[in-house]
């Protein structure tokens, strides 16, 4: 493969009203792609999409949407390409999670949290992996987490969708070598953003520093403009992983219980 040409590219990001969904915007922004910004705030999304227009002289488009609703990839597509916008790139960012024992979480939020990290994840994946294979340039990139390698206790539904991120797009991965399109599983460590308010704490970190969102999305965009790009990438922690992999299983599940307990918070 060789390197991407971003002038060429119109690239759907959700999630892009803040932390690194608006990020990836700008750097996307900066090397000449046109964009189509999907989040619920509207006023948010307005304000960057005349940013990175002034800016870059790249087109952007506003989708203000719930992607928490069903069929949020089909009614997505079927909507921009009414308009004439046809899509060659898909970040799907858009994602939240909750600190808490299971007992305590409200029912309605966890279903809230897999409708929207997991089913629309895999319906805009659907959606349009036909399309961004077509173009024999696409990108997919899916926003998994370095909190997806383990189990996370007190955080055990938020780490199993993104655990279910992971392997999913790594599949995918290897479903579409080949055929030109680009496919990569971004898991970024702790992470200056406003997911911390989202999960309810803002102080752990898991024994990692927290990354900026720009060091975050340039990892994962000099990831995927390699000649021959892995199915996924970790941005950030990379130790954590690792003894995930080396440590015993109980062993790591009572240390991620025992960090969680002791400064409630989560990854991305």
């Amino acid at each position: 493969m060789t390197g991407i040409d971003y002038r060429h590219q119109t690239v759907i990001v959700t999630g892009a009203s803040s932390g690194l969904g608006a990020e990836f915007a700008r750097q996307l922004a900066r090397r000449g792609a046109d964009l189509v910004l999907v989040a619920r705030r509207a006023d948010r999304l307005e304000d960057l999409a005349g940013e990175l227009a002034g800016a870059h002289g790249v087109t952007v488009t506003v989708v203000a949407r719930d992607l928490g609703r069903p069929d949020a990839g089909r009614t997505l597509r079927a909507e921009l390409e009414s308009r004439g916008i046809h899509a060659t790139g898909l970040i799907n960012n858009a994602g939240f999670g909750t600190h808490d024992a299971l007992t305590d979480e409200d029912p309605d939020r966890l279903q809230s949290m897999i409708a929207l990290n997991v089913s629309a994840l895999v319906d805009l994946s659907r959606a349009y992996i036909g399309p961004l294979t077509a173009v024999g340039n696409g990108i997919l990139i899916n926003v998994a987490s370095l909190l997806g390698y383990q189990p996370t206790p007190y955080l055990s539904v938020y780490g199993a969708t993104k655990a279910f991120v992971l392997s999913f797009t790594e599949s995918l991965w290897e479903e579409s070598r080949g055929t030109g399109l680009r496919v990569l599983a971004v898991s970024p460590g702790a992470t200056q953003t406003e997911f911390f308010d989202a999960a309810g704490s803002q102080s752990a970190d898991y024994g990692t520093k927290r990354a900026t969102p720009a060091d975050v999305v340039s990892t994962a965009l000099a990831t995927l403009d390699r000649r021959s790009p892995p199915p996924s990438v970790i941005t950030n922690g990379r130790p954590l992983a690792l003894a995930s992999r080396l440590l015993p299983r109980r062993l790591i599940v009572r240390l991620m219980g025992r960090m969680a307990r002791r400064t409630p918070a989560t990854g991305r």
